[in-house]
């Protein structure tokens, strides 16, 4: 009998830990609520990994991309709709190298050495995306969301109005590329400020690569389309 009531005990006081741990309310941080304003600013930090898509005209064996990550930070105006909808511009510069590696079947009947089977792809971009940022409703101090939008980006690296190509060592991309984005994050109310990691997914819509003179080009010839994607993690102060 007594470890049963011992048991009873033991699973109210558990009952009674869950229901303080998850349903009572806390102390709010940010007491000036900066949710409520109908234009807020902040700054963000993060890492980068970019790609790229390929689609060729033949197949032969697919050019591999070793990525590395890069760094960026930037602006952001947040514009509030209501509780759970905000219109947000986050204007930035990204560093990223891309490092691309042709198999030996590019050069077929030709002469080359192992220098031709890399091309190097460094690109500093000024990447300025739209966004809807979706939210939920807060919890005590947090409140994850979800944003997605559509971005334009400056190559300052591109190489286009380059004379010279890969015949002389340079991969030329197009200067402007347009984006979709998609991601998801949490914003996390500290004493003074808001502090919010995420996570988000860039697709470009558009074909990036500059093509060579020689239509028959091993860097360029067997591709139909190459388009950027890539992944941003991104720390949030406002």
């Amino acid at each position: 009998m007594r470890k049963i009531i011992y048991l009873v005990l033991f699973l109210l006081t558990c009952q009674n830990v869950t229901a303080q741990l998850f349903t009572k309310e806390k102390v709010a941080n940010n007491p000036d609520n900066i949710d409520q304003k109908f234009l807020s600013w902040g700054y963000f930090i993060g890492f980068n990994q970019y790609d790229f898509n390929f689609d060729y005209n033949e197949n032969l064996e697919d050019i591999l991309v070793d990525k590395s990550f890069g760094f960026h930070l930037g602006l952001i105006g947040d514009m509030r709709i209501n509780d759970y909808l905000n219109l947000r511009l986050e204007p930035g510069v990204f560093f990223t190298t891309r490092n691309l590696r042709y198999d030996e079947s590019y050069f077929e009947g030709m002469e080359f050495n192992d220098s031709d089977l890399l091309r190097e792809v460094k690109s500093t971009y000024v990447h300025i995306p739209l966004l809807l940022k979706v939210s939920t409703k807060r919890i005590n101090n947090f409140k994850p969301f979800i944003i997605g939008g559509i971005s334009t980006a400056l190559n300052l690296s591109s190489n286009q109005d380059n004379p010279n190509d890969n015949s002389s060592g340079e991969f030329r991309m197009t200067k402007n590329t347009f984006f979709y984005e998609l991601g998801f994050g949490i914003d996390l109310y500290l004493l003074y400020f808001k502090f919010t990691p995420s996570i988000r997914g860039v697709f470009a819509m558009n074909d990036e690569i500059v093509k060579d003179v020689d239509p028959n080009s091993p860097w360029t010839g067997n591709i139909s389309k190459m388009q950027t994607r890539g992944i941003f993690i991104n720390f949030t102060f406002q």
